[in-house]
């Protein structure tokens, strides 16, 4: 997993940094079927620092997902619970996280999707917590088109926040 290119404005200045490099895996534990969840974990290790500042969460040096996946009377669910090791030298800490998305078609190629989550923000000694809304309209079987709305409450100003210098990794300052 990578972003090639992070293009940001900090103090007035605009850059252009390599951004970061993540190699992990991820394996199926259990295979569901119908009703009964497919298991599933992953782990990403952040391989390259790029130095590019960050504008959500911060960039975990490591990650362990734990997912759940099935359908139950024709909605479609995802649960998934991270945890992640964000770093902000030399202070290591652990951020937790929690997401629920469901999806169920409606008037035969339309589906609409929700979703919710919460993070801990380990850094401010706070919590982050949204929710994604999504209808899909598909017209053939290869041609998607979604429309979205994304409401975001956090109990700090993550989402407002500017990186005091272009060093900054994270806005998830103390």
């Amino acid at each position: 997993m990578a972003e090639p290119v992070a293009h940001f404005t900090a103090e007035a200045r605009t850059a252009n940094r390599a951004a970061d490099i993540f190699v992990g895996t991820q394996f199926v534990l259990y295979r569901g079927e119908g009703a009964k969840p497919t298991l599933a974990v992953s782990y990403f290790h952040r391989a390259y620092d790029g130095g590019a500042p960050e504008f959500d969460y911060g960039s975990p040096a490591n990650s362990l997902l734990v997912l759940a996946s099935a359908d139950v009377k024709g909605f479609h669910y995802d649960a998934n619970a991270f945890f992640t090791e964000l770093k902000q030298a030399p202070v290591r800490r652990g951020q937790f996280g929690q997401s629920l998305t469901m999806s169920h078609p409606f008037l035969r190629r339309f589906t609409l999707s929700g979703e919710i989550w919460h993070f801990t923000q380990p850094f401010l000694k706070s919590n982050a917590v949204g929710n994604l809304w999504a209808i899909s309209y598909s017209s053939r079987s290869v041609f998607c088109l979604r429309t979205r709305l994304l409401l975001i409450f956090a109990a700090s100003p993550i989402h407002t926040s500017i990186p005091s210098s272009a060093s900054n990794r994270s806005n998830q300052r103390e």
